[in-house]
């Protein structure tokens, strides 16, 4: 809504600089007809009270003052609106840009009509004239004797086809080009669309997708029978491999460009060339080090071009190439058994870096609880520690995981508290940033996609209450805690693993605040997810999965003080869905006897 007011505004402006070129042509001073304006001093009346009709060119360079005024605000208006960009972080923003663009089918609708409308005249036009012409050429003598006739044949020609032809010359484009003009501020960028491919190509790697699947629109979580359902055309394929390309990313541009050209080759018409993509899989095969596979595709190429002189250049190249590589190969072929044994018997320990775990808990392929830990995790009604309140109407209370104990809470927030806070945070929401840890300064990350806003207890009932909810819940002093931090995810949105808490080595991580450390976190989800978008410990294997209406809380800080490392968490990419979360981050400042610090390092 607010994008729709900002373009009425605009609009607006637009009309007082057309208003102040119509005044200066007819040397008409701009008044309202009640006089309103009679006691008011303007810049324009000034100009019209102290320069006469003569005095044309001095009248212009005032009115050009004024244009010139008008469109720096116009141009200030548009910096300040168009300022927010990044859409593709944020499906809630993104939904605004459906809006635009239905709008502006609507305008093209409407021209499309007008020029229909156009042409129906013209065609009534020309059909009643064909009529005329045919009887009249028959006996032109005759035809022109009626003195009628005569008159209409001098008036058609003189003023009708004069007519006609301003008809056909009419523009009727123009309501179209201008909204088009006004919306086109709000469109994504570059940026936007490179974000969105590489979302794609996250979203591959993390959910082992081959791109049939992408391509097909049939991603886990998608019901089928939904009408919005979408393929990916040979032109997006190629558009994916092209991003990766111009990224160095080969690995990705031979997926995406084999899928192209698997999609030519099963007939489907596109602008994309056959021997482009082969092109693009030649070379990107090449810089993988597989020198047969380049010489396949580029082979392949000139038998579709033969003339093509980059893949006759190749051909000789990786012709050598292969036979130098094939040479070497021989040579080493001994060193190179020894080493593989040798590999072999190294690769028993099973390590796996973090990211590897992280997109296995993605998947659902983590660590599995043991059956005797697993039979200490409980449901229960909590009570809120005897909380008067809780007491009466006690909450569901889960455990999730045991080391670090995180506990979800059900049916902890309402639809109606949901839809306020998304809601009052829409408007502000902006990129997420991440704290430098060698400059301080706040900075967007490619590994955090997603926009957040913060929201104050005084701003609204419902944050106050949602706050209170919290200290009641976990028996901690929020008074000093964060405001509410509510995020929604974009497209793949995700938060790779990190810490809540300041590390030993980050002393001035919360210094500003004065509050201390994070000592625990409370994560409402305020959303169902289709697919993916789990909130994800890798040190541990535990995997939560995001429930609409339910929250998670854990400890950051053993009593003692001391980071506790096994919280360290992630968000998992969305798959498919719209992820809105809002969370607390509890300080240590006021919590001195609600948790009384611990003598061991890891009480």
């Amino acid at each position: 809504m607010a994008l729709h007011s900002i373009i009425c505004l605009q609009w607006m402006f637009l009309q007082f600089i057309c208003a102040a070129d119509l005044s200066q042509r007819t040397d008409r001073p701009l008044r309202s007809e009640r006089g309103t304006r009679a006691n008011r001093t303007t810049l324009i009346d000034f100009a019209l009270s102290t320069h006469s009709r003569s005095d044309s060119c001095v009248w212009q360079s005032v009115m050009m003052g004024v244009r010139s005024v008008c469109c720096f605000l116009l141009i200030s208006l548009l910096k300040s609106s168009s300022a927010h960009s990044d859409f593709f972080t944020s499906i809630g923003h993104m939904t605004d840009l459906l809006f635009t663009e239905k709008d502006l089918v609507t305008s093209l609708k409407d021209y499309i009509k007008a020029e229909e409308s156009k042409l129906e005249q013209v065609k009534q036009w020309a059909e009643k004239l064909d009529a005329l012409t045919a009887t009249a050429v028959q006996d032109p003598e005759g035809f022109l004797g009626h003195p009628v006739n005569a008159f209409k044949l001098m008036k058609r020609l003189n003023t009708e086809w004069g007519e006609v032809e301003d008809l056909v010359l009419k523009d009727m484009s123009d309501g179209f080009i201008s909204n088009l003009t006004i919306q086109r501020q709000y469109f994504p960028n570059d940026e936007d669309q490179n974000g969105a491919a590489k979302a794609l190509l996250r979203l591959q790697d993390t959910y082992k997708l081959d791109t049939q699947t992408i391509s097909s629109g049939d991603l886990p979580g998608v019901n089928t029978g939904l009408p919005y359902k979408s393929t990916l055309t040979v032109e997006d394929c190629f558009e994916l491999g092209k991003i990766a390309y111009s990224d160095a990313d080969y690995y990705h541009t031979e997926l995406w460009m084999a899928q192209a050209l698997k999609q030519l080759d099963e007939g489907e018409e596109s602008s994309v060339e056959i021997a482009t993509a082969l092109d693009y899989l030649s070379y990107s095969v090449y810089q993988q080090g597989e020198l047969e596979r380049a010489l396949e595709y580029t082979k392949r190429l000139l038998t579709v071009e033969p003339e093509h002189q980059r893949a006759l250049g190749n051909l000789k190249y990786f012709d050598y190439q292969l036979a130098k590589q094939k040479k070497a190969e021989k040579e080493q072929s001994t060193k190179e058994e020894s080493k593989k044994e040798q590999e072999t018997s190294d690769g028993k320990k099973e390590y796996l870096p973090e990211k590897r775990k992280y997109e296995k808990l993605c998947r659902g392929e983590g660590l599995r609880m043991t059956p005797r830990r697993q039979k200490h995790l409980f449901c229960r009604y909590f009570n809120g520690n005897r909380h008067p309140f809780y007491t009466i109407g006690p909450v569901k209370q889960e455990d999730e995981w045991d080391r670090p104990r995180i506990i979800r809470y059900h049916e902890i927030i309402t639809e109606q508290e949901i839809e306020k806070i998304k809601e009052l945070s829409k408007p502000r929401l902006r990129r997420a940033t991440i704290s430098n840890p060698i400059t301080g300064v706040l900075e967007t990350a490619h590994y955090r996609i997603s926009k957040s806003a913060w929201l104050a207890a005084y701003e609204h009932p419902v944050v106050d209450r949602i706050n209170q909810r919290i200290e009641d819940i976990t028996g901690l002093n929020v008074k000093t805690a964060e405001e509410l931090q509510v995020a929604n995810y974009g497209v793949g949105g995700q938060y790779e693993p990190h810490f809540d808490f300041g590390r030993k080595d980050e002393p001035d991580a919360f210094k500003e605040l004065g509050t201390g450390n994070r000592i625990a976190t409370w994560l409402f989800y305020m959303s169902d997810v289709a697919a993916g978008g789990a909130t994800v410990f890798p040190e541990v294997g535990a995997a939560v999965k995001p429930l609409k209406g339910t929250a998670v809380f854990w400890y950051n800080l053993f009593p003692s003080g001391e980071g506790d490392y096994s919280t360290r968490h992630a968000a998992c990419p969305v798959l498919v869905g719209n992820k809105w979360v809002s969370n607390k981050w509890i300080h240590e400042r006021g919590q001195e006897f609600r948790r009384p610090c611990g003598l061991k390092e890891t009480d």
